[in-house]
């Protein structure tokens, strides 16, 4: 049972962000898994944090209370790249229903007010804070977010394997010692778990905050020194696709709440695979979900649509049929071409499910990948594509792509851009609506950009504009977070794989200068022609 009233319940999660069943949701998705295995899960959602009235509503859990932000950090909630309160933003001003470092706020109500309660932590904010870690926001280095929360243990990583185990254990009177994809507080470092630089080195000396960067990974077990404790991760768990086929087939009932229009716009979406292969420098998807590809099987995916279509709520058409970046389903043990080539076979069938006009790839789609394939960028581009198509070349400079760790570059950039026309204009006409195009995000005041670099950023989007190419891009300044090597780059002034300096545009002036530089070029207009 899942309840948001009423009592007796085993476990009680806490979550920043609105609570839906749906399995988009980061604390929907751990209460309908821990339903399925027969426990009461309570959920407060958005609690009032300056008050004790929600964090009392449920009363006592059982076994414990797991907090999460939910699915964005709090702080990237809160604030936009440039530190402006986002409640206070001209450009878009947004009311945050949660605190800064909500997860922190979270949990330390809970410890005050139902003392002696195992406190597990969860999601992204605390993912990507298990260790010490560079806070852009306060400017310095900052312990383990386990220590500043006093929590029981930590889940890195989307958590459902993790969650019932320790529900297991927690029901036993077991201790938490040794749980894939998880991290503790002890007073010693297991034998044989991998050193890295204390956090008392990381906050005061670069060299060792870079060298503790170079370290981390999910696969290993990690010990870190604070004082006389150590945090201890051990290494992630290994999903396998029959997890992924067992979870996503479970009971959701997609109900939105109207709090929550975000997850509104997926809300007949299907996740495809979990990870990510790309392990861009600025994205910590690495860190948190995993470097490798978990695909679900092709018969999981196609049950899950034909459910979708019996919805009372169902309006014949997939959202989004993807994942972290929509075209690395297959990925794991197959050739990037084998893999495009699964996925159009695996698109062509969901949109012959009957009772489905149509299956939207809205996740964008990593296009070095896509070019090894022009049976699936056919297949996208005829079928697949709501208007806009996004790939994210996120820079032209060589120097600024490899510090990202950014592959494709311009000579794939320029194959998928024959590769794509070729596609859309076979399918312009045919009854088959306006014709694709694409949308580019680029990032600028990355480690490494100076004016030079934002200028030929520039000079391209209008070279783009020259022959005919219309581009609709979303432009965002870089924003440093927790754990990212593109972080210890802006932190310590140098790339921690290299030891290499690294040019950081810091001063507030030079980041909207850079982002002004691409002046007419960055205003919304039409796709390709």
């Amino acid at each position: 049972m899942i309840a948001k009233t009423g009592s007796g319940f085993d476990i009680i999660l806490v979550s920043g962000e609105p609570y839906a069943d749906h399995p988009l949701s980061p604390v929907g998705m751990i209460a309908r898994v821990l339903d399925a295995e027969g426990w009461k899960v309570g959920v407060i959602e958005c609690p009032d944090w300056k008050g004790q009235d929600d964090f009392l509503k449920l009363g006592r859990p059982r076994l414990f209370f797991g907090i999460t932000s939910g699915s964005i950090d709090s702080m990237l909630v809160n604030y936009t790249p440039l530190k402006r309160e986002r409640a206070v933003d001209p450009n878009a001003p947004f009311v945050s229903r949660m605190p800064d470092r909500a997860v922190i706020v979270y949990a330390n109500r809970v410890r005050e007010l139902h003392k002696g309660v195992p406190i597990v932590l969860g999601g992204i904010e605390a993912s990507l804070r298990r260790f010490a870690h560079y806070d852009y926001w306060g400017d310095d280095v900052r312990r383990s977010i386990l220590l500043d929360t006093r929590a029981d243990i930590l889940v890195y990583g989307p958590g459902e394997i993790q969650a019932v185990e320790i529900a297991r254990r927690i029901d036993r009177g077991e201790a938490l010692d040794g749980i894939r994809g998880t991290a503790v507080v002890r007073a010693e470092a297991p034998e044989g778990a991998l050193a890295i630089p204390s956090f008392e080195e990381a906050r005061d000396d670069k060299a060792k905050f870079c060298e503790a960067q170079k370290r981390l990974a999910n696969r290993k077990t990690i010990a870190q020194r604070h004082a006389n404790r150590f945090v201890v991760q051990y290494p992630s768990p290994d999903y396998a696709p029959a997890d992924l086929d067992r979870i996503y087939g479970l009971p959701f009932t997609r109900r939105i709440p109207e709090g929550f229009p975000e997850l509104g716009m997926a809300r007949f979406s299907v996740q495809t695979h979990r990870g990510c292969v790309g392990r861009c420098s600025f994205c910590a998807l690495s860190l948190h979900q995993g470097d490798r590809i978990v695909s679900r099987s092709e018969a999981s995916i196609l049950a899950e649509i034909e459910r979708m279509t019996r919805h009372p709520e169902w309006k014949d058409f997939v959202d989004d049929l993807g994942g972290p970046t929509a075209n690395m389903y297959g990925l794991e043990g197959a050739s990037a071409k084998d893999a495009q080539r699964r996925l159009a076979a695996l698109m062509r069938a969901a949109r012959r499910v009957p009772g489905v006009r149509k299956v939207f790839v809205r996740s964008g789609i990593r296009y070095d990948l896509a070019v090894e394939s022009p049976e699936y960028v056919r297949e996208l581009v005829r079928h697949h594509v709501s208007g806009l198509l996004k790939i994210a070349p996120e820079h032209v400079s060589e120097k600024v792509l490899r510090l990202m760790n950014k592959g494709g570059g311009r000579r794939k950039l320029d194959a998928f851009w024959k590769m794509f026309a070729a596609a859309a204009s076979e399918g312009k006409g045919k009854g088959r609506g306006r014709r694709a195009g694409l949308k580019y995000y680029f990032m600028v005041a990355h480690p490494g950009t100076t004016e030079k670099e934002a200028r030929e950023l520039a000079a391209f989007l209008r070279e783009l504009e020259g022959v005919g190419e219309r581009p609709v891009e979303g432009v965002q300044i870089f924003t440093p977070t927790p754990m990212t090597r593109s972080t210890c780059m802006y932190h310590a002034g140098k790339d921690p794989m290299t030891g290499k300096a690294v040019y950081v545009p810091r001063p507030y002036a030079e980041k909207k200068a850079q982002k002004r530089m691409l002046g007419s070029a960055s205003s919304p207009r039409s796709g390709p022609r």
